[in-house]
């Protein structure tokens, strides 16, 4: 774990300040990368899934009391997307044959580049390991693909959504349970 960080399983009383962070990220680290129209495209795409929070599978990662970065994974269908995103699927994924889907991970532009990416990727690979899943699957960002890559997810599928207006690039990547 990075020095100084902890975690901890996200509540529902959490969403407002998880909502902010989302929002924070999209705006400095997708913004780094995509053109003004695509980053607010992203933020109708994106954004906080209650559904991971209610099943007990999405992580806060805390510094000194502020939150650096959260994320999960997930069992059921959907790929990616918040409580707002159109063409979700809350049908459960079978362990045996379907991968766990990394959903939802941001970092507050103050903590980026320290380690809280790659520690709510740990996290989620050792919840979804336990529940019996072999695989890990993921639509990453342009400004996330870097960190998945590096963290060993192969992309598998490339494409655009363009639901929240102007097309956004996506990635769609796995890799095995280690």
């Amino acid at each position: 774990m990075p020095q100084g960080f902890s975690h901890r399983l996200a509540t529902i009383a959490d969403v407002p300040a998880l909502t902010a962070l989302s929002e924070a990220a999209i705006d400095a680290l997708l913004g780094a990368v995509l053109s003004p129209a695509e980053v607010a495209s992203s933020r109708l795409m994106m954004g906080i899934d209650s559904q991971l929070i209610a099943d007990g599978t999405y992580f806060v990662v805390e510094k000194d009391g502020q939150i650096a970065g959260c994320g999960g994974w997930s069992r059921r269908a959907t790929h990616y997307g918040g409580d707002h995103s159109p063409g979700r699927d809350d049908a459960l994924l079978d362990p045996a044959t379907d991968a766990a889907r990394v959903r939802a991970m941001y970092t507050h532009p103050a903590f980026a580049r320290q380690g809280v990416g790659r520690l709510v990727l740990e996290l989620c690979e050792a919840a979804a390991a336990e529940a019996g899943f072999h695989r890990l699957e993921l639509t990453a960002t342009a400004a996330g693909e870097p960190l998945y890559a590096a963290y060993g997810f192969t992309p598998e599928r490339r494409f655009t959504d363009a639901r929240g207006g102007a097309p956004v690039p996506l990635c769609v990547m796995s890799k095995p349970v280690a």
